[in-house]
């Protein structure tokens, strides 16, 4: 079983200002002369973690961390103005640039994923690779799974306490409803929403209950950006096309791919990266037997070290560097 690479202090942190007001924090660790890349956290809204940078080999990866447009330690904190996906691929783009990066691997789970192949069926000449966990698709189908038709179903009692905010009148349409008060003037309402938002996740996304990760999911300022932006998300359909990642799949033919998936999943049900897997065939899919959506799950973990290690041996044909060691 592998486990996640020691502790790492950035090399190097900042913010830069990409436009529109927001200023991106960004931090670079690993080696300067390693294979770029960046790993894009989830949500929307959630965030980068100190434990992103420990997935892979900081000896044969340059490791670039962000936090996207709202969140983490960027401004303005949990901001929805100027605030899509196209946006953050041209963030992306801007920060490459900066970089002085010609091309990099992204790594990325659950929204992260989304904006992941968003971004390579956009800028398919910039990437060396993907390494995904947890897909999620961005359809409307993906997003009535988690809010509306698909979770509650395994876990009604926690699907009692995330509704419970919403009125009876106003629970047919939960993002909407939750999206008003995430947005309104009543500043009670709006913290009560984004923890029973925020919190309906983080009960839902491990195989075993984790009350630790509930509690980072809780905190305000997590909480806040992080429903907030999702809602934002989910009511303009993830500023996607109706399956625009799965009807531009083709346009990933060529570029390595490794797909890390929980069996048990329940926020990004692994149909999503089987469903993937079959439209982009220089995509491998490993699925975890004992694992839900979480990247802090021992599985999950076990898969992306590999998957990192996969990678590297991928692009630089080092035969020297098996994947199970």
């Amino acid at each position: 079983m592998q486990q996640l690479y020691p502790e790492i202090k950035p090399n190097e942190k900042f913010h830069i200002e990409v436009g529109d007001g927001q200023k991106i924090y960004v931090e670079e660790c690993g080696s300067q002369d390693g294979i770029p890349l960046v790993y894009l956290h989830g949500g929307p809204g959630a965030g980068c973690e100190s434990t992103h940078r420990r997935y892979c080999d900081p000896e044969k990866y340059r490791i670039i961390l962000l936090d996207q447009r709202g969140c983490g330690r960027s401004e303005p904190h949990a901001s929805i103005e100027n605030n899509s996906t196209q946006a953050l691929i041209a963030d992306l783009e801007f920060i490459r640039d900066h970089l002085n990066i010609d091309k990099w691997v992204l790594m990325g789970g659950s929204w992260g994923t989304t904006l992941a192949l968003a971004y390579a069926q956009q800028h398919t000449d910039r990437v060396l690779g993907l390494i995904l966990r947890g897909v999620f698709l961005g359809r409307r189908e993906d997003i009535d799974w988690l809010y509306k038709d698909g979770t509650r179903k395994i876990f009604p009692d926690y699907w009692q306490e995330f509704i419970q905010p919403i009125p009876e009148n106003e629970r047919d349409d939960l993002v909407k409803a939750f999206y008003q008060r995430l947005t309104g003037t009543d500043e009670l309402a709006r913290m009560g929403a984004a923890k029973a938002w925020s919190c309906w996740e983080g009960k839902a996304a491990t195989l075993e209950p984790n009350a630790s990760l509930v509690d980072h999911f809780a905190a305000p300022h997590i909480a806040l950006s992080m429903a907030r932006i999702s809602a934002h998300y989910f009511v303009n359909h993830c500023f996607l096309e109706e399956n625009q990642l799965l009807d531009n799949a083709h346009k990933l033919n060529g570029i390595p791919g490794i797909i890390v998936h929980g069996r048990y999943d329940m926020i990004c049900p692994v149909e999503n990266a089987w469903t993937l897997q079959n439209s982009w065939p220089s995509c491998e899919l490993h699925i975890i037997r004992d694992a839900g959506h979480s990247g802090a799950e021992a599985g999950i973990i076990d898969g992306l070290v590999r998957a990192t290690k996969e990678m590297h041996q991928e692009l630089t044909h080092d035969c020297t560097d098996p994947a199970g060691n």
